[in-house]
C-alpha cells in the first residue's frame, strides 16, 4: 500500500501548468486616435525570468519529495542472508550455517541482540524468495514472530545471567528472614547485609519502630504495618498489599516470613513477577515458516531522516522565493 504513492507522479504537471498561465492581465484604455483602426484583441506573452525557472523547479522538486516521502524508497534487493548475533563465536557460526545449507549466503553483523526485532524492522529489504537465518545468542521474543520470510534459527548455547540483590534484615525475627533469603539458589541470588544503607535493593523492616526519614530503598519488606501509615488503606494484588512511598515501593504480606517451602516459593514468584524486570531466556533451535498475513514496515532509517530535511529545506526556500517575487 506505502508504494502506492508513487502512482501520484503526475501531480509535477500541476506546477507547470500554473507557471504557464498568465495571472496578470495589463489594464487597456481605448485611445481616441486609434478609432479607425481596426479593432483587434490584444494578445499577452508570458514573459519568462529567471525567478519563475527557480521557483517551478522548487515546487517540482517539493511534490517530488512529498511524494518519496510517503512511498517506500527501498527496493528490495538482499538474497539468501545469514544475520549473525553479537557475541557469537566464529568457529561456531561457520559450523551450524554449513550444517544448514548457508555456506554460500551472505553474513550479516547484527547491531543488536534483539534479533527478531531489528528484522521486522528490516526485512523489506530481502527478495521474496530470499532465505535467512539466525546464529548466535538469541533471546526467545514473548510471541512467535510472524515474518514475510522463512528463517532458520541457530542458538549458541550461553549460561543464564546471575544477579545479586543486596538484602538487609531489621527485625526480631532475623533468623526466619535470613533462612528464607539464603535458601534461594539460582542464577540471583541475595546477599545479606548487617545494616540497611545506600547499596540495598531490598529492606526488610519487620519491627513496629519508623525507619530513618534519610533511609531510601528501591523495595521494603513490611512486616509490622504501623511503622508505615501508608499502608493502612494500600490496594491488594496477590496477598501483597503495595503503596509508593518517599523511601520507596512499601510491600507487606501477614504471611511474612514464610513457614513453609511452598509459601516461601510462591512469595518469591511474586517478587520476581511484579518487581523485577524478566530475564530473557535463549530461544530453542527452530525453522519458523514464512507468514503471508504480515503488513508491510513503514519506510524509515537514515535516508527518511535526510529526505525529511532536505523537504523542510525545500518548503523554505520557495515560501522565500515566493515572497522575494511578489515585491
Amino acid at each position: 500500500m506505502i508504494s502506492l504513492w508513487w502512482l501520484a507522479l503526475p501531480v509535477l504537471l500541476l506546477p507547470i501548468w500554473w507557471h504557464r498561465q498568465k495571472r496578470e492581465r495589463a489594464a487597456s484604455r481605448p485611445l481616441a486616435t486609434a478609432r479607425f483602426l481596426p479593432r483587434t484583441n490584444p494578445r499577452h506573452q508570458r514573459v519568462w525570468r529567471w525567478h519563475d525557472r527557480t521557483l517551478l523547479v522548487l515546487r517540482c522538486l517539493l511534490l517530488a519529495t512529498v511524494i518519496a516521502w510517503l512511498a517506500d524508497l527501498a527496493l528490495p534487493w538482499r538474497g539468501d542472508a545469514v544475520l549473525v548475533a553479537p557475541g557469537t563465536s566464529t568457529a561456531w557460526a561457520a559450523r551450524q550455517i554449513g550444517d544448514a545449507g548457508f555456506a554460500d549466503a551472505t553474513r550479516m553483523q547484527l547491531p543488536t541482540a534483539d534479533a527478531f526485532g531489528w528484522l521486522a524492522q528490516h526485512e523489506r529489504e530481502w527478495r521474496p524468495g530470499a532465505r535467512l537465518m539466525v546464529v548466535g545468542p538469541v533471546s526467545m521474543p514473548a510471541s512467535m514472530p510472524r515474518l514475510a520470510h522463512s528463517v532458520t534459527v541457530r542458538v549458541a548455547p550461553h549460561p543464564y545471567p546471575k544477579s545479586e540483590v543486596r538484602v538487609a534484615v531489621v527485625s526480631k525475627r532475623a533468623d526466619k528472614w535470613r533462612a528464607m533469603l539464603l535458601a534461594v539458589d539460582g542464577p540471583q541470588r541475595f546477599v545479606l547485609q548487617e545494616m540497611p544503607d545506600a547499596t540495598s535493593a531490598l529492606i526488610v523492616w519487620d519491627v513496629a519502630e519508623a525507619p530513618p526519614a534519610a533511609l531510601r530503598a528501591p523495595l521494603w519488606w513490611v512486616g509490622n504495618q504501623a511503622a508505615f501509615p501508608e499502608l493502612k488503606s494500600a490496594p491488594v494484588v496477590d496477598g501483597i498489599a503495595y503503596a509508593d512511598s518517599a523511601r520507596g515501593r512499601l510491600w507487606s504480606n501477614p504471611a511474612w516470613p514464610a513457614a513453609d517451602p511452598e509459601t516461601a516459593r510462591a512469595q518469591f514468584e511474586a517478587l520476581h513477577r511484579l518487581h523485577f524486570t524478566p530475564v530473557a531466556w535463549p530461544a530453542p533451535p527452530q525453522d519458523i515458516a514464512a507468514s503471508t498475513q504480515v503488513a508491510a514496515a513503514q519506510a524509515g532509517g537514515p535516508l527518511r531522516y535526510l529526505m525529511t530535511i532536505a523537504l523542510l529545506a525545500l518548503f523554505a526556500l520557495e515560501r522565500i522565493l515566493t515572497h522575494a517575487r511578489r515585491r
